[in-house]
């Protein structure tokens, strides 16, 4: 009888102790994989300065959503309004020369809880800026004509921007949220056109809808 007992719990230690070394290595950092994966579009408008005078824009992005947290995707903004460009800073001569701003490159976002009504969302751009001069004139005056006489993008300057942001996100529906936030634009090495890396960083306010599946 001992020895059948002493069988038993020789064969229940070996089990035991087999199981516990099949188990996978526990680890600080989980890969848990892509269990969920979606997408979504964004549509912005910013509010900000360039040059010490307001600029608006209009900035679209978007890209792949992973795991209901992570988005990996792209991004451009451009400014639509007049930012009037000093006399001694014009490349040639016009009525109402205005400076061209824009930017584009890869954007990420990170969004915490995003199962949750209100939270929060981090995002980064990382890419290239640009600027040129044209001659704003009223569209009732646009000539086609003399097209190349106001607009010359032989003038455009290229830079490196990165513009990291935080939103603060509402989910009005399963497919749209609505996130206003502030970022802060960092310009890297602009020459040309009268505009240097003080003249184009500076803090943007936004309004922001994002529709897709999340």
């Amino acid at each position: 009888m001992k020895k059948t007992i002493l069988s038993f719990t020789f064969i229940f230690c070996f089990v035991a102790l087999t199981k516990t070394f099949a188990q996978d290595n526990q680890t600080i950092f989980q890969n848990r994989g892509i269990y969920r994966s979606g997408g979504y579009a964004a549509i912005s408008n910013k509010f900000t300065k360039i040059n010490g005078d307001y600029a608006n824009m209009a900035e679209i992005y978007g890209g792949w959503f992973i795991n209901q947290r992570f988005m990996l995707g792209i991004g451009a903004a451009a400014t639509t309004n007049h930012i009037p460009v000093p006399l001694n800073k014009q490349n040639f001569p016009g009525r109402k020369m205005t400076y061209q701003y824009g930017q584009f490159g890869l954007m990420t976002e990170y969004v915490f809880a995003s199962t949750r009504k209100v939270h929060f969302t981090a995002n980064l751009l990382t890419g290239a800026g640009f600027t040129m001069q044209y001659d704003r004139r009223d569209v009732e005056d646009w000539d086609w004509d003399d097209f190349d006489d106001r607009y010359d993008d032989d003038d455009a300057k290229c830079f490196f921007v990165m513009e990291p942001g935080v939103q603060a996100e509402f989910n009005l529906l399963k497919w749209m949220r609505f996130s206003p936030g502030v970022s802060y634009r960092k310009a890297f090495n602009a020459k040309g056109n009268g505009l240097t890396d003080g003249d184009l960083s500076n803090i943007s306010y936004n309004l922001t809808l994002k529709f897709g599946r999340f």
